[in-house]
């Protein structure tokens, strides 16, 4: 089972065990809001933000709605796909994967955050719906000092290949620093120059940057409507450049979405 996932931008990642955070995730802009099980939920809280996450998709909501389990190797990894299999939500995450994910009644989200999950990229794409960068535990699998984003940078182009390869969605990781919102905005801008569909928030006052960064700006919305009626087939001239169908098809895939 596969879950489009390639016009989402703003993937909201909160704790399962804060109602108050839930209830503003239904009510907020995003494209897509992950409840967590992971880390974002402390030891004492696995059992009861299990519970709580079942509530909780249980109810309406707006856009789509996951579920992040716990990792393989912990010792609430099967109660936890257990319960996010048998619930209403749309999606499963799964974190620190490393290899082909085993099919569910659901479609499932692998996050790439280890070495090992980088260089088995392209086969663990094949088996789900997105994968999703996790740059904090990304960088400490890599040992590398914090803010070293630049240093991810083979590690972030090889999970967009993989998801490209497989034709699913890729969304960037985090940007920690709350406070920080034109560093926010710099890193969202540049991970829509990489490829990514979109990228993975900590705080919903991230939402609206993260949709006007990952947006085509005006410019790119007329230039790709005159080159779509410009178009006649093959190499043409236009506005001063040689295009193709290639360059025809990105501009309609820009429209398509800049309109839904």
């Amino acid at each position: 089972m596969t879950l489009n996932l390639v016009d989402r931008r703003a993937v909201l990642f909160l704790p399962a065990s804060n109602p108050r955070a839930i209830e503003k995730a239904r009510a907020s802009a995003a494209d897509l809001v992950v409840l967590d099980l992971e880390d974002a939920v402390k030891v004492e809280n696995k059992e009861s933000a299990r519970l709580a996450a079942v509530e909780a998709v249980a109810m309406d909501w707006p856009m789509p709605v996951a579920i992040r389990v716990n990792g393989i190797r912990t010792t609430w990894h099967e109660m936890d796909v257990a319960a996010a299999n048998a619930s209403n939500c749309d999606l499963v995450v799964f974190p620190l994967v490393e290899e082909s994910l085993k099919p569910l009644d659901k479609p499932v989200a692998a996050m790439i955050e280890t070495a090992g999950g980088v260089l088995a990229a392209a086969e663990i794409a094949r088996s789900c719906s997105a994968l999703i960068v996790g740059t904090n535990d990304l960088a400490a699998s890599l040992r590398l000092p914090i803010g070293s984003r630049a240093s991810m940078s083979y590690a972030l182009q090889s999970t967009l290949l993989a998801a490209r390869a497989a034709g699913i969605a890729a969304f960037d990781g985090v940007y920690n620093r709350l406070e920080d919102p034109e560093g926010f905005v710099a890193e969202a801008e540049e991970s829509r120059r990489l490829g990514f569909d979109g990228k993975s928030l900590i705080h919903p006052d991230q939402i609206a940057p993260c949709h006007a960064a990952f947006a085509p700006s005006q410019t790119d919305i007329e230039r790709a409507r005159r080159l779509v009626a410009h178009a006649t087939g093959g190499a043409v001239r236009f506005e001063g450049a040689m295009v193709e169908d290639m360059h025809v098809e990105a501009a309609r895939r820009l429209l398509d979405r800049y309109d839904r």
